[in-house]
């Protein structure tokens, strides 16, 4: 049950904005009995406000208050564990689908229970946005988007027939239609609120407090730049949030990045972000808050501040923090917000310290490092991962190294041209990263007019395509009158969705994918979005690198890495003069000057004005399942897909099954047990990601996926991909540990979801090993090296490993989502210390293995045994860390995961 708020420093106050009453809960009053916090950082004065208003003695007492005020005073801090509750959640389809399908289990789990499955209902407004499932079929057409629309809801159907009955039956629950932008796009330009007010509340005593958020996205750091404080969870732990239970996590330590100069000429928030990116990449802020603070963030726009943010993952932030300041209030103007509520932004900020000026004193950061703008240079990132930076002008060079020229080229069929070693095969304007900068996207749009103008056209071997987080960006584009140059280009409109930045880049042409199959070449992309993960962008792309906008037009013009562009020529004009970047680079001013005539805030106000709405084959989603057209009152609706309580699992459904997670669960938790003569699932190496761990991208015909879908009469063509069956637990259990390019050192020399079944010797699927060792009631581990788990926040890698048999994962170190997902699945995270690790072990994977030292009381962050079995008769042992950190965390994993436990406090009420 809801615990009273105590309020025992006695901080609620009032405010009064423009005649308006409003209550707050006073940091400034805070002081009296926590000392001065003047020089706190904002991130962290916001997490105070939090602790200050949900005080209850319990989750939050008065020493959590004071401790956290008084973090940056100390100068050895142990440890400190609080309890976040956000203001809301923020979801996009992929994980949304899978969050909702486990609301629904939870409803039918609480009806078995016997108790009341209206409790399954978000407590917390939820926003999910559809903005994942549109791919790149079609481009370089007028007909790309149309045509793209069409496809996505042929093969999305089912899914957004759930996504709407889900609307419809739980409170405080939106979707943003597909087609409309992707989610961190739309929050910044519109959900986000920076002061939230709780409209439910009495009118005599609205309460207002800053804008936080948890998003099921790990580029949900984005809206940082607002002065938002938000960052990415896996979906368990946000489904868990929305429930009503508090999110525990450790006190950070806030890193400060104190900001200088102003940036060069022709240097763009792209060249930036990624400098930044290196430069804190190199300094570990993993599992830290990072602060910007100095006089350069005057020279810095809402805009570039928001691709700063974005990239906090590949920065390895918590999130990457801005102040609210003079500029945030500009952009809430632009941007069509009620006029009322940015002065209570303004006033709120001001009464709570949040506000940053000339004035402000800088704040206290357990470091702070330094950056000078006018250091900044164009750059690119890769050709695999986002920190990789490098100078625009060292990028060719660096590439023959990796590709010599001299490689043979193989004739593509059907066309006068021959494809090679390093020829850029996708060049993508994609991604919430860049797309959200009018200035970035103006320079791609000039650039393209200049080019135009001269003649020159993209290289016939290259994809182009435009995807836009918002509808906002094709308004100004189509009143500057740059879409038609960016078309001219093949740029043109694929759709309003993550696309090519999430890897829905679509099938290549077929000569060409035949040509790079032939020649077996190494080809290349170059994208505007945030990730560049090998494999990440095309499984035929070898070679990927993010650019901002522009420079993604100026290498489709260049059509291959091996090209200088900084000093050979793009192409030449209809007198074969040759053309060079420069003759084409957009100024400053140019830049400026079409911004100012073509973007306006009721450009944003009619784009938004009905966001929920969605297009035609949105509205019609459902209807032969007896679900309303959306935005009708449709509470007391009973469709025929399941009804206001329980949903009606659709038998011989592909996409949205029923999960085995609350399957024979009891009203009271069973008591932990140690794991007895184990065998190793996988052992695998440094660096894995959950885009290796989660089921992702194509489904192939021959995998275990393939084998199910085909059982079940669905041809190849239909399969579709695993991000869209992620609602369906068959499919994504025989997905885990699939990835084409895993190296489970058990089969040292096979790539891929292989491995050996230990008792009999036997290579199989990993997914099939599993299921044996399942069948003889044999219990599995997962041993791996440092970084296990960096990535999105995929909540599918820790269910597959759950529900492939897997009790625990031992590894030199973990990514922070994916050791709250392990155990929010009921996973024991394990981390070996530093004199032992599976190579000083000698784990090949033959062994058997014993954890001691649950069965008699785990505690956060205490040890247990390893005991190890090898195959010639011997034996050794070692300590191993539990990487369960907090007592919330504990809880979680004795009730086997978090969703358990929420569904038992629930049933208990």
């Amino acid at each position: 049950m809801p615990l009273t708020v105590k309020n025992s420093l006695k901080t609620r106050k009032s405010l009064i904005v423009e005649g308006e009453k409003y209550y707050y809960y006073s940091l400034e009053a805070a002081q009296k009995e926590t000392g001065d916090i003047s020089k706190l950082p904002c991130c962290l004065k916001i997490l105070l406000e939090n602790l200050l208003r949900h005080e209850n003695g319990r989750t939050v007492r008065k020493e959590d208050i004071i401790e956290l005020a008084n973090r940056p005073k100390k100068t050895t801090t142990a440890p400190h564990e609080i309890a976040f509750k956000p203001a809301r959640i923020l979801m996009q389809d992929f994980t949304g689908v899978p969050a909702l399908v486990d609301l629904a289990a939870m409803r039918e789990a609480m009806a078995e229970l016997g108790g009341n499955p209206k409790k399954i209902n978000p407590l917390l407004p939820v926003d999910l946005v559809i903005d994942h499932s549109v791919m790149v079929d079609e481009f370089g057409s007028p007909r790309a988007f149309q045509t793209n629309v069409a496809r996505e809801f042929e093969r999305n159907g089912e899914r957004y027939a759930f996504l709407k009955w889900g609307q419809q039956a739980f409170d405080n629950f939106r979707v943003v239609p597909p087609d409309t932008g992707i989610c961190h796009q739309i929050n910044l330009e519109h959900l986000a609120k920076v002061v939230w007010l709780d409209e439910k509340s009495d009118p005599k005593r609205r309460m207002i407090y800053p804008d936080t958020l948890l998003g099921t996205d790990s580029h949900t750091t984005m809206v940082n730049a607002l002065g938002v404080l938000g960052w990415g969870v896996g979906g368990i732990e946000a489904q868990a949030a929305m429930l009503g239970q508090s999110v525990s996590m450790l006190v950070p330590d806030v890193i400060g990045l104190k900001i200088s100069g102003r940036m060069k000429e022709g240097v763009t928030a792209t060249d930036l972000v990624l400098h930044v990116t290196q430069m804190l990449r190199r300094s570990w802020v993993a599992g830290k808050f990072v602060e910007f603070c100095g006089a350069g963030l005057d020279a810095l726009s809402l805009p570039d501040r928001a691709t700063i943010s974005n990239m906090a993952p590949e920065y390895g932030a918590i999130c990457g923090f801005f102040p609210i300041d003079e500029e945030t209030i500009n952009y809430l103007k632009l941007t069509g917000r009620d006029d009322h509520h940015v002065k209570l932004v303004e006033e709120y900020a001001k009464a709570q310290g949040l506000w940053r000026d000339a004035q402000t004193p800088e704040p206290e950061f357990s470091q702070t490092m330094y950056l000078d703008l006018s250091s900044v240079e164009p750059s690119i990132s890769g050709p695999h991962q986002p920190h990789k930076r490098m100078a625009l002008k060292n990028a060719a060079q660096a590439f023959d190294k990796l590709e010599p020229q001299e490689k043979a080229v193989v004739p593509v069929a059907g066309a006068d041209y021959k494809l090679g070693h390093g020829d850029i095969v996708i060049a993508a304007i994609t991604g919430c990263l860049s797309t959200s900068n009018p200035s970035a996207m103006v320079a791609a749009g000039l650039l393209a007019r200049k080019a135009r103008a001269f003649g020159l056209s993209v290289k016939p071997w290259v994809k182009t395509s435009l995807a836009p987080g918002s509808r906002v960006v094709s308004e100004y584009l189509v009143e500057a009158g740059l879409q038609e140059d960016l078309d001219a280009l093949g740029f043109n409109l694929v759709g309003y969705g993550c696309t090519t930045c999430f890897g829905n880049s679509g099938a290549l042409p077929e000569p060409i994918a035949k040509a790079i199959e032939e020649g077996k070449l190494n080809v290349a992309s170059v994208l505007s979005g945030n990730r560049n993960f090998e494999g990440w962008v095309s499984p035929q792309v070898k070679y990927s690198y993010l650019a901002s906008p522009a420079l993604v037009v100026a290498y489709a013009l260049a059509g291959s890495m091996h090209v200088d562009i900084t000093t050979e020529a793009l192409g030449a004009d209809e007198k074969g003069r040759d053309i060079y970047l420069e003759d084409i680079w957009p100024s400053a001013a140019e830049i400026a000057g079409t911004i100012t005539a073509s973007l306006n805030s009721e450009i944003f106000t009619q784009q938004y004005a009905d966001l929920f709405k969605g297009p035609v084959a949105w509205r019609s989603t459902g209807a032969d399942k007896g679900l309303l057209p959306d935005g009708e009152d449709n509470k007391e609706a009973e469709p025929a897909a399941g009804g206001n309580n329980i949903y009606r699992w659709q038998e011989g459904s592909t996409y949205v099954r029923k999960p085995p997670f609350f399957a024979g669960m009891g009203k009271e938790a069973g008591a932990m047990e140690n794991i007895n003569n184990a065998y190793a699932l996988l052992v695998l190496g440094d660096n894995i990601t959950t885009e290796q761990i989660s089921p992702a991208g194509d489904i192939l015909p021959s995998s275990p996926a393939g084998e199910y879908l085909r059982a079940r009469q669905i041809e190849p063509a239909g399969f579709n991909s695993y991000g869209s069956r992620r609602g369906n637990d068959q499919v994504m259990t025989r997905g885990t540990f699939a990835n084409s390019g895993l190296r489970n050192q058990i089969l040292p020399e096979t790539e891929g979801g292989f491995t050996k079944h230990i008792p009999s010797g036997e290579e199989m699927s990993i997914y099939d090993a599993a299921m044996r060792y399942q069948a003889d009631e044999q219990p599995l581990i997962v041993i791996a090296g440092s970084g296990y788990g960096t990535g999105s926040p995929r909540d599918w890698a820790a269910k597959g490993t759950r529900l492939l048999g897997v009790k625990a994962v031992i590894a030199e170190g973990f990514d922070r989502i994916h050791r709250s997902n392990l155990i929010g699945m009921g996973v024991l995270p394990l981390q070996f210390k530093s004199d032992a690790n599976r190579k000083t072990l000698d784990l090949c994977g033959d062994e058997r293995y014993s954890i001691t030292g649950i069965a008699k009381g785990l505690k956060p962050g205490g040890d247990v045994t390893l005991t190890v079995n090898y195959a010639d008769g011997s034996e050794r042992s070692a300590d191993l860390t539990c990487r369960i950190d907090t007592n919330d965390e504990l809880e979680y994993y004795r009730h086997g995961g978090i969703l358990r436990y929420v569904l038992r406090y629930l049933v208990q009420g």
